[in-house]
């Protein structure tokens, strides 16, 4: 019986559990004294609720794989691709778009899934470049991080338009936050992970950096991420759903067999930074 409830002793679920008590404790606050200055915080938890977890099980994914085959990857590294990485992104993301996208429609929605799928990968191409933490659990560390961080700051900035142009209505930044949040692993995260463990599986396998097969799954990445923006501009919200659904599915098979593979990468070769 005890085994069955284990997960209940792992980071990623205790940091759940706590952002569920704080955001709803800031939530009812907020509603019982209809003090505003509790909006900001209700955004932020309830932003980075599910990115901070998820980020936080694949690091402990990461970490069962340290005495075998690298060493540890500190914590505070994972947490800073997430916010470095993540705000690095969606600043290069926001002037790119802003720049080149405003005349731009359907093809505009490409446009975006390039430049946001490659904004993104900033932050991770410096962590790859050092060439400290070589392993492909490490870049699908780094890359769910990075993409984790983009989607709940994006996540934020979502959350507060839809408080404005509600004029204030809870429910609608609610439903907004839960939406973004339970999508948020199926969206950016599991892009740019997708492409990272590409990138790092390739250093590892063959000590080059850059080949085919990485530049397959950057392609994979921006066409996923395109044809969500699709999905997600339909006028029928069936199509949408159905395009959220069959996208997001596919996204997420990806994602955890990039980590099944990642859990049997053999050891690490002592392979020149490329």
């Amino acid at each position: 019986m005890a085994s069955r409830f284990r997960f209940v002793y792992q980071r990623w679920f205790q940091i759940f559990v706590v952002g569920i008590m704080l955001f709803f404790a800031t939530e009812q606050t907020l509603k019982i004294t209809n003090n505003p200055n509790f909006f900001p915080t209700v955004i932020l938890l309830g932003a980075f609720l599910v990115p901070a977890a998820f980020v936080a099980y694949f690091y402990g994914e990461e970490q069962k794989l340290d005495a075998k085959i690298h060493r540890e990857t500190p914590l505070i590294l994972a947490f800073s691709c997430l916010l470095v990485g993540g705000t690095l992104g969606l600043l290069v993301a926001g002037l790119l778009e802003y720049g080149t996208l405003r005349t731009l429609r359907v093809q505009g929605l490409f446009g975006v899934g390039l430049i946001e799928e490659g904004a993104k990968l900033i932050f991770p191409l410096v962590i790859y470049v050092r060439g400290r933490y070589r392993s492909e659990a490490d870049g699908l560390l780094f890359g769910v991080a990075s993409g984790m961080g983009f989607s709940a700051l994006e996540t934020m900035g979502y959350g507060l338009v839809a408080l404005i142009n509600s004029q204030g209505d809870i429910g609608t930044l609610e439903e907004t936050l839960l939406i973004r949040g339970l999508v948020s692993p199926v969206g950016h995260a599991a892009w740019t992970g997708l492409v990272c463990a590409a990138l790092w599986r390739a250093r590892q396998r063959t000590g080059r950096a850059f080949n085919p097969f990485v530049l397959g799954f950057f392609v994979l990445a921006v066409l996923l991420h395109a044809l969500w923006n699709i999905a997600t501009s339909a006028s029928q919200l069936l199509i949408t759903y159905l395009g959220y659904g069959t996208i997001g599915g596919l996204s997420f098979a990806l994602l955890v067999r990039a980590l099944v593979q990642a859990r049997h990468m053999p050891p690490i070769a002592e392979l020149p930074v490329s």
